[in-house]
């Protein structure tokens, strides 16, 4: 049977309140001890990846253009929200529903991120949720930061990731005419909107070179892939956990500034439906959460899925470490300019509340 027909699992029900806390035995989660089996492709691949993005990044100090950088930023927003927003929240999650030009508009930024495709990336993303910080997480931060950073890629993959992917429902992704359509042409698609045309750009419209941009855009490239998959590794790491001790991932500023909101990595991890992937939004640094709210504003994006302020404080109270001073809207310790400063949002009657 193949995977994207398999059994749903459940583990991302839209229905499902919260994730319970999962008390797992250390001899499960504890790695196995395999040698990993290296792929040398990638290795070579990766390693000159990092050494022409360092040369990117020295061009954009010394001779490329300042538009050649502006634009470079601009892109790895775009191909950040084509991970963030759309292969994550959307489609992994389902935290909220999209109509077909956002759909299609966020499939276009995550070919611009070239992490693979829409379908790919939630499957493993989703085995990543149901086992995590086990054998059968992709990117098991149990084995350590490198690892779940990069790692998982230099390597193949743990039998057990293999074997859980196959259990894992797709169908609703499958469903999407986009994602059938990206996931067919993906190696056509993917080097012309992620280089040829990053690169083309600039040469094209305001003279850049051609060692400029290409090199430059190896740089955004390299740091898209990187600022997402610290995701992976540094959030699940460190950071404190106000929502559940007893799960790795933890919250993460920085990451949250780099992943564009995507830090916040505790609360998600206890509420992987909430389309905020935060409690209280942090717009300072959870743009992935404003470019969502903007589309619900002209009406692509809808069924936007949050937690109540209550639900969230009896997990708070119940599994929190204790670093969550305020839990939501009323606590007792809540200042008054929060209440006076408030913008309260999409009320009772309006249709997404």
């Amino acid at each position: 049977m193949p995977p994207y027909v398999s059994h749903v699992t459940g583990v991302l029900d839209e229905n499902d309140e919260e994730v319970s806390t999962k008390n797992i035995l250390p001899e499960v989660t504890k790695p196995e001890n395999r040698k990993l089996q290296l792929v040398w492709r990638n290795i070579i691949l990766f390693a000159y990846l990092y050494l022409a993005s360092f040369y990117g990044l020295y061009l954009m100090f010394t001779s490329a253009k300042l538009a050649t950088s502006i634009f470079a930023y601009f892109l790895y927003q775009l191909g950040g929200f084509g991970i963030t927003a759309g292969a994550h929240r959307l489609w992994a999650h389902r935290s909220f529903k999209a109509k077909w030009p956002l759909r299609l508009l966020l499939a276009f930024c995550n070919t611009l991120a070239f992490e693979d495709s829409v379908i790919d990336w939630s499957r493993d993303h989703r085995v990543h949720h149901k086992f995590s910080e086990t054998d059968a997480d992709p990117y098991n931060a149990k084995r350590g930061f490198f690892f779940s950073h990069i790692g998982w890629l230099l390597c193949r993959k743990h039998p057990q990731v293999k074997e859980k992917g196959k259990q894992i429902d797709l169908s609703d992704l499958y469903q999407d005419p986009i994602l059938r359509y990206q996931k067919k042409y993906y190696l056509f698609v993917m080097p012309v909107i992620c280089f040829v045309l990053p690169t083309a750009a600039p040469m094209y419209f305001w003279g850049e070179s051609f060692k400029n941009a290409f090199f430059v855009n190896l740089f955004r490239y390299c740091f898209t892939l990187n600022s997402t998959w610290l995701v992976n590794s540094a959030a699940h790491l460190w950071g404190s956990k106000p929502y559940d001790k007893f799960i790795n991932p933890a919250e993460n500023f920085a990451v949250s500034v780099l992943a564009l909101g995507e830090g916040w990595h505790n609360f998600h991890h206890t509420f992987p439906w909430d389309y905020k992937a935060s409690e209280l939004g942090k717009y300072s640094v959870n743009f992935s959460s404003a470019f969502i709210d903007f589309f619900a504003k002209i009406g692509w994006a809808y069924d936007l899925k949050t937690v109540s302020e209550d639900l969230v404080k009896k997990r708070v109270l119940r599994t929190g470490d204790g670093s969550h001073h305020v839990w939501g809207w009323g606590d007792m310790d809540q200042a008054l300019e929060d209440y006076e400063g408030a913008i309260i949002k999409h009320r009772k009657s309006d249709d997404f509340n």
